[in-house]
């Protein structure tokens, strides 16, 4: 962690603030929750095509609770997987148990002309962030929500979710609720990754449980965005990024704009930065291309990063069939590429 004389300069910063009295909370849910298993068939399927086919143009959503999972959307593909393959995909990842509905189509041809001369898949706005509070260059609730959370996960591999709550630097109150797993069993899992006393638990608060998943409860590709970015405190841009090939800036450009935002938070010496980005839907170039280092605005040059959607693609190789781990516990701070200077 850095050292209370960088926390200090800080202060004028969107989250990164130390000073007792200012709470900031982040959660995290575990792979086997409803809209993560969702999340984790979307991104899947994508891969299973871009293992046959990198150009493959994907956008798969999927919903499921209580006895039924239905997987939608559009794939364009010089390879074809049958539905009993998609299916295979499916239950590897839910289950036998759940009927299974699939209703994937071709994409439509006036979004493919856009995207078929290197045009955006669609408009929006996609932001990036890096901090120098934690070595995953995240906020510090976040990757204590998330940790906390893989560390029950390795114990109790169910539905479940954590929330950390920091006073300033310090963590002042956790909230843990794990299927399968006692109130007892989380308070020595949560002793042992804290290690104080000094904490305010709610472990199980409704008490223990054991119906989990989507036997509890009902999923959706896309439904846990501040998990998959950077939490609470930062703003969120775009839209979902699981099941869209990269020729989506909802994702790719997310994925480059965090990647500037490392750059920058070591070519600057800064203690934390955003990035935001612009799209038309068929048009190539960032509308906007602004990075905020430190509270100062700054242009990205053109020279510096091809900020087009072929760019990005080619600069962090995103036509490769990694993207359902990042479905698992957030899209940054996981050792991605786009997490590397």
């Amino acid at each position: 962690m850095p050292k209370s004389s960088k926390r200090v300069a800080l202060k004028s910063l969107s989250i990164a603030n130390s000073t007792p009295g200012f709470l900031r909370t982040a959660e995290s849910v575990s792979p086997k929750h409803p809209d993560k298993l969702c999340d984790r068939v979307s991104d899947s399927i994508l891969d299973a095509y871009l293992a046959r086919d990198p150009y493959a143009r994907v956008a798969v959503d999927c919903a499921g609770g209580h006895g039924q999972f239905f997987a939608t959307g559009e794939i364009s593909s010089t390879t074809k997987i049958s539905k009993a393959e998609i299916e295979e995909i499916i239950r590897s990842i839910i289950g036998n148990k759940i009927k299974i509905i699939i209703n994937i189509k071709e994409q439509s041809p006036e979004i493919a002309r856009g995207v078929d001369t290197g045009g955006a898949g669609d408009q929006g706005i996609m932001i990036g962030y890096a901090n120098d509070e934690t070595p995953e260059l995240l906020p510090k609730e976040v990757v204590l929500a998330r940790r906390f959370n893989q560390f029950i996960y390795s114990k109790f591999p169910f539905d479940g979710k954590t929330q950390v709550t920091l006073d300033g630097d310090k963590v002042v109150k956790v909230v843990a609720s794990f299927q399968n797993a006692s109130q007892a069993e989380l308070k020595r899992l949560a002793s042992e990754f804290f290690q104080s006393e000094d904490i305010e638990y709610h472990l199980n608060p409704c008490g223990d449980w054991t119906i989990g998943g989507f036997d509890a409860d009902a999923g959706l590709t896309g439904r846990k965005l501040a998990v998959d970015n950077y939490g609470p405190s930062i703003p969120i841009g775009g839209g979902a990024f699981s099941g869209k090939d990269p020729s989506k800036v909802d994702r790719s450009a997310a994925y480059i704009a965090r990647k500037i935002a490392v750059d920058y938070l070591r070519k600057y010496k800064a203690h934390e930065v955003f990035v935001r980005l612009a799209y038309a839907i068929g048009f190539s170039g960032a509308l906007e291309r602004t990075a905020i280092v430190d509270g100062k605005p700054v242009i990205i040059p053109p020279e510096d990063y091809d900020l087009s959607p072929r760019g990005i693609i080619q600069k962090l190789d995103l036509l490769r069939p990694i993207y359902a781990k990042t479905a698992e516990y957030g899209h940054f701070g996981e050792g991605f590429d786009w997490d590397k200077d």
